[in-house]
């Protein structure tokens, strides 16, 4: 019969077994050995930087923090059917590697169905990926009562191969101190999601770097 100190070794052994077999989810990335050049930030208001000064953007925060350039391609008012209708030439035309897409915000704002909301995503990470870029996708959470768009993010990064960094938001629109009205955060605002998607990215280049 095996001692509880054996039991507890061999539970150890299995634990580092699956976490050494568990699949990376920056080696899944589609398009990892990309030989894009630039990083750039795709989205609506919350990329463009709305309700914050100049430099204040989440995208010049996460350039700052993670040292590296990253283009603003962000336009207040974006839903993912104009952002869509801009893609090629904001986006795609620009040698992406990287593009990090923030959308969805405004769909919901707007009452347009989820499953169009999703449509337009997957067709927007297709794309870009079709282009050779890998796709970071920023997921949000807003308070509906007949739809999940956390879970709408997730099945999509899941899905298409791209890298989910959840809960960019998560705790600043509630706050007074981080936002600068009901729907868009204010300059520390724009800093912490910055720092939210700037662990991710890194480890992503860093994996890329090693897959070129």
């Amino acid at each position: 019969m095996l001692s509880r100190r054996n039991v507890a070794i061999a539970a150890v052994v299995v634990l580092i077994a699956i976490w050494a077999l568990w699949p990376s989810p920056y080696t899944r990335v589609a398009n990892l050995g990309s030989h894009g050049s630039n990083v750039i930030a795709f989205g609506d208001s919350l990329t463009a930087g709305y309700g914050a000064g100049a430099g204040e953007d989440y995208p010049s925060r996460l350039s700052e923090i993670a040292g590296i350039a990253v283009i603003n391609a962000g336009v207040s008012g974006d839903t993912t059917e104009t952002a869509l209708a801009r893609l090629d030439n904001d986006v795609l035309a620009r040698d992406p590697r990287i593009v990090i897409v923030g959308l969805g915000g405004n769909d919901f704002l707007r009452s347009v169905p989820i499953a169009t909301t999703e449509a337009n995503l997957r067709t927007i990470v297709r794309k870009t990926q079709a282009a050779g870029a890998m796709v970071v996708l920023l997921g949000f959470r807003f308070p509906s009562l007949s739809a999940d768009y956390g879970e709408m993010y997730k099945r999509i990064a899941g899905d298409e191969r791209c890298l989910l960094v959840a809960g960019v938001l998560s705790g600043i629109l509630t706050d007074e101190s981080l936002k600068s009205n009901a729907i868009h955060p204010n300059a520390k605002g724009y800093r912490l999601m910055a720092e939210r998607i700037a662990g991710p990215l890194r480890k992503l280049i860093r994996k890329a770097d090693a897959a070129r």
